[in-house]
């Protein structure tokens, strides 16, 4: 039989999800100045209400962020954010809040970046299907400055021991390790000969299908950090598999896909709204750009396809039986 589509194209690999990237913050008021105000996300409403961790939705992911010594991230996070005239708008709104702090915004080309008060990059694009997908507000990526000569090697790590699809591409930002981590979502691992700062512990969080396998392997390494619990486990050392050398390091929360959390609808709210300016039904922000599968494959007449469905057949045969 034909086939008309690029089935390939489809595949996640074992990764199926980036859920959350955590960084500690040591106030939970800037924090909130500067991820709900100024880049207009939205704190959980459901879990940690409190003023010791905040959960921040950034469309079906978010940001993690418990009080506590400031970590950064060693690189950047990408994310797609709708209308650049607002974001701009919102940032320059806190800049009285967060001054004396890290915070700082830029407008490029392509994005704007943005610097939380404590040091994290981030870049916040535009909804861009042909780049990003059907992102309308999410995290499309994570980006790490890694050493020169370790793409390769953090490739084949995420290949064999965690089964995600991954390629390493060159150009004139430098060689980077691409895996996929989701629909949509990559972790890059972009070489640099700048000296990197010390690892300090900050971490993200994916979900996987096949969570024993990268297990076995990964305690045949001697590299699990934690035994969470029973969906759960953790490890920070990504290392080359022929020396067992440490080429990067960047704590990793694995999770099963039987994870009570797993797809857990997330609310987020519109920040264009205000009891002033107040649009019913408005209240929400749509995290995906329309989608659609594409035009059907099927033929009008299944009899006449290669190998015609077994239904047909049982249906063509009942009409010649009462014919």
């Amino acid at each position: 039989m034909k086939n008309p589509f690029d089935r390939k194209a489809e595949n996640l690999g074992n990764v199926t999800a980036l859920e959350h990237v955590n960084v500690e913050i040591p106030d939970q008021g800037l924090a909130s100045d500067f991820y709900l105000m100024g880049l207009g996300f939205t704190r959980d409403p459901y879990l940690f209400p409190g003023t010791n961790n905040m959960w921040v939705n950034v469309g079906k992911s978010q940001f993690h962020l418990p009080s506590g010594e400031p970590l950064v991230v060693r690189g950047h996070v990408g994310i797609v954010s709708p209308d650049r005239g607002a974001l701009v708008e919102r940032l320059q709104s806190v800049k009285k809040q967060l001054k004396g702090t890290k915070f700082g915004y830029k407008e490029h080309n392509d994005y704007v970046e943005a610097t939380c008060p404590w040091g994290n990059k981030f870049r916040l694009y535009s909804p861009d299907e042909k780049r990003f997908g059907k992102i309308n507000l999410g995290i499309p990526y994570v980006e790490f400055t890694v050493p020169t000569g370790t793409a390769k090697g953090i490739a084949r790590f995420y290949e064999e021991i965690l089964g995600a699809l991954t390629k390493v591409k060159g150009n004139g930002g430098g060689k980077a390790a691409h895996i996929k981590v989701g629909p949509q979502q990559e972790l890059i691992f972009r070489e640099t000969d700048e000296k990197l700062p010390e690892f300090d512990g900050h971490h993200l969080q994916v979900y996987v299908e096949d969570f024993g396998g990268p297990h076995k392997k990964l305690r045949k390494l001697d590299l699990i950090t934690e035994e969470s619990d029973r969906c759960q486990y953790r490890f920070e050392d990504i290392v080359d598999l022929d020396t067992g050398k440490v080429l990067f390091q960047i704590e990793h929360e694995i999770r099963s896909m039987t994870h009570p959390l797993y797809a857990r609808p997330l609310v987020n709210r519109n920040p264009a709204q205000t009891n002033r300016n107040y649009i019913m039904g408005g209240d929400s922000w749509v995290y995906n750009l329309p989608d659609t599968v594409g035009p059907s494959g099927r033929v009008d007449d299944p009899l006449k396809a290669p190998k015609a469905p077994t239904i047909a057949k049982r249906r063509a045969l009942r009409m010649q039986q009462m014919a």
